[in-house]
Formats: C-alpha cells, sequence, structure tokens
C-alpha cells in the first residue's frame, strides 16, 4: 500500500510500523530503503528474508541527527565528525566502531556500524516521529528496496512492484541522487573509500584535510559494507560495458539485423536497426546517477536482452556511476 509522505497521517502511521516491527519502504534522496527498525532484531531479520539478503551482510543504520549517533557507535574520530558537519544529513555513510549492544542483527556479526542521516524530508519526518514514540525507534536500518542483488528502486512505485501491495510504502517522489550513499571507513585512523557516491573523494578530502584511501591501499581488516560485492545492481538483461569506439562497431556489425538490445551512450552513435534502443545518457554525472536505475528497469520493461552502456569518464565525479554499472556487468 501507497501512502503520500507529505501527509502528517502517513509519517504516523509509518512510524508506529516502526515501533511495531513492520517493514516498511521509505523514501531516501539516494534510493527506497526497506526499512525496519535497527534495534529489533525480528524485524531486521525480516528485511534479509524479504530481500533475499545473506545475514551477514550489514545494513545501514539511518538516524534522524548526529546526536543519535552515541547510541550505536562508541567512538567518532576528529576526521569523521569533520564529514558529519560538512554532509550530514546527506547521501553518507561512516562505519564507526559499535557499542556492544547496539544494531547487533544490523551489522553482519561485526563491531562496527554504518550509520547515515538521510536528508530527504519524509526519510527525516519519519526518523524524528520514531524518535517522539514511547518507546522510542533510534534507528531504522533500511537498504535498498528491492531483491538482493537487483536493481535499486528510485520511486515508491519500483518498490511495490517489487515487494507487492502488502508493504507500506511511503511516496516520497523519485529521489533526487539516484545512487546509494557514499561509504567511509572511519574505524583504521584514516578515512577508507569503501563505496563512492555523489560525494566525491575529492569532496571528502576538502571536508577532512584527508585523501581517503581505497581499499586496495588498506586491505586489512577491511569491514564488509553495503553494496560492495562484485555483482550487484543488476537489470534482468545481461549488462556491458563498452567505449563509444566499440559500441559503434558493435552496431555496425549488427547492421539492420540487430534486436532486443538497449543501448545507453553519451558520444552520437549511427544505428541501423530500428529495433535497437537508443537511449542518451547525461553529460553531467549527478544527472546520469539520478536516471540510472530507473533506466535499467525501463530496459527490462521494454524486453531488452543485452543492455550496452557508454563506459564514464574515468573522473572522480563520475566514479559512483562507474562502480554501479561495473558491478552490474559483474552480474551477467
Amino acid at each position: 500500500m501507497i501512502l503520500d509522505g507529505k501527509l502528517d497521517a502517513s509519517v504516523q502511521a509509518a512510524a508506529v510500523a516502526l515501533q511495531n516491527g513492520q517493514l516498511l519502504g521509505l523514501p531516501t534522496e539516494t534510493v527506497y530503503g526497506l526499512a525496519a527498525d535497527s534495534d529489533n532484531d525480528a524485524a531486521v531479520a525480516q528485511i534479509f528474508a524479504a530481500k533475499g539478503r545473506p545475514a551477514n551482510h550489514p545494513l545501514i543504520v539511518h538516524v534522524a541527527d548526529a546526536g543519535a549517533i552515541t547510541r550505536y557507535a562508541k567512538e567518532v574520530p576528529v576526521f569523521a565528525q569533520q564529514l558529519i558537519d560538512a554532509f550530514w544529513p546527506g547521501p553518507l555513510t561512516l562505519i564507526l566502531p559499535r557499542l556492544p549492544q547496539a544494531a547487533k542483527a544490523s551489522t553482519g556479526g561485526q563491531d562496527s556500524v554504518g550509520l547515515r542521516c538521510p536528508s530527504h524530508p519524509v526519510a527525516h519526518a519519519v526518523l524524528k516521529a520514531c524518535q517522539q514514540l514511547q518507546p522510542p525507534v533510534w534507528g531504522v536500518s533500511a537498504p535498498s528496496a528491492n531483491k538482493f542483488g537487483r536493481v535499486s528502486p528510485t520511486t515508491a512505485q519500483h518498490v511495490a512492484t517489487e515487494f507487492g501491495d502488502a508493504l507500506l510504502v511511503l511516496d516520497g517522489g523519485a529521489c533526487e541522487v539516484g545512487i546509494e550513499s557514499t561509504i567511509v571507513d572511519c574505524t583504521r585512523g584514516v578515512p577508507v573509500l569503501l563505496r563512492p557516491g555523489s560525494i566525491t573523494r575529492d569532496d571528502i578530502q576538502q571536508a577532512c584535510g584527508l585523501r581517503p584511501l581505497s581499499k586496495e591501499e588498506l586491505p586489512t581488516h577491511t569491514p564488509r559494507a553495503s553494496g560492495t560485492l562484485l555483482a550487484h545492481y543488476a537489470p534482468n538483461a545481461k549488462v556491458r560495458l563498452m567505449d563509444a569506439k566499440q559500441l559503434q562497431s558493435a552496431l555496425d556489425i549488427l547492421g539492420s539485423e540487430g534486436k532486443h538490445i538497449a543501448v545507453y551512450h553519451r558520444s552520437p552513435l549511427q544505428c541501423a536497426s530500428p529495433a535497437i534502443t537508443l537511449r542518451a545518457m547525461p553529460q553531467q554525472a549527478l544527472d546520469a546517477a539520478r536516471e540510472l536505475f530507473g533506466m535499467l528497469r525501463d530496459f527490462d520493461e521494454i524486453g531488452a536482452q543485452l543492455i550496452w552502456i557508454e563506459t564514464p569518464p574515468d573522473t572522480t565525479d563520475w566514479e559512483g556511476v562507474h562502480d554501479r554499472l561495473q558491478r552490474a556487468a559483474a552480474a551477467g
């Protein structure tokens, strides 16, 4: 059931549902989440079951404000606090040392916890309403509201299509960012980028004065984190990344006989087959991220069996889009 997230009654109904151990389709600025009370182990177990997600693959805990950090994390390094000050509320998740009794079912058995404060007004309203309940709900675990490994949802209808009418979903409109949050590990003395997103390496360095390391530069004791498996974010069709020259060569070889193929491209292309679907990718990274998952879903809906995508530029602003596309292609 989809409710208008702008209505106070809908927000209150959502908060009560979470307090009662139910699941909720929650809009955020990144993607829609499948939410449950982070401190209710039975409710969190429903997330793993509904998604078909491995129980050792941790969930991100969403909080209403930085004040809730003390309920989940033992400490906040100076550079992490600088990132909080710069980017919260917003699409940034920080991995911090976990308090022993906090969000145990959400953290995949690890002694760290991923925390995020979303900026979407509906998500913020629900989280604030949860704090005001008796007993309060201080944090909400909310991975993307889709079956595990599949394309993330960016509209309420995507969520309803994935899980059916029995799930309560708040409609907060199309997601502004469109890809999941940047994840930074803050448990090892320096920032380590575990998952790129709309907040870039350059943004992180500017905010805290430290260039984030990659997982490869500091591989020891890297925490498991959401959305970091090799194969992820995949449509039903097989995805292949190619540069513009490879795309044009493949289209030339197919000629007028090509079909069941969708092409998502930035460079101008010539295609002789009317049965091949061409869609222009935005030239700006933030615009491309906003529409990426919706476009992959659209290609599935028109029956594409292959999705050919022009490889994004090798710049930090495109890193989040490139990451999602690489993982989608790996699933094929």
